[in-house]
């Protein structure tokens, strides 16, 4: 069993910046992806960024040039950092990890998900 644990958001002014994290803990064998979501009311959840485990990286276009994924693997978390918010990203943020648990078998998780609203 594999937990994600988020923290980071919050309300932030436009122009503003937050940096989220998900940690993950449990049988964990490897984290092959670790990566963020998010999900705007009236939109479809959407991919912001995700990294792999060998380092390569995939941004939302939309996004580009504003955030930045890292990881600590050694903590098993994936941090997020998001600069020049603007109010249209406002959402809730939600992790996401693939890997393989302590038995090889494979696990696809979601985080709970952490509020940003982005509102002067």
């Amino acid at each position: 069993q594999v937990q994600l644990v988020e923290s980071g958001g919050g309300l932030v002014q436009p122009g503003g910046s937050l940096r989220l994290s998900c940690a993950a803990s449990g049988s964990i064998f490897g984290l092959n992806v670790m990566g963020w979501y998010r999900h705007a009311p009236g939109k479809q959840r959407e991919l912001v960024a995700i990294m792999y485990s060998g380092g390569n990286t995939n941004y939302a276009d939309s996004l580009r040039g504003r955030i930045t994924i890292s990881r600590d693997n050694a903590k098993n978390t994936v941090y997020l950092q998001m600069n020049s918010l603007k109010v249209e990203d406002t959402a809730v943020y939600y992790c996401h990890v693939v890997g393989y648990g302590l038995g090889h078998q494979f696990f696809d998780v979601w985080g709970r998900g952490t509020q940003v609203t982005v509102s002067s």
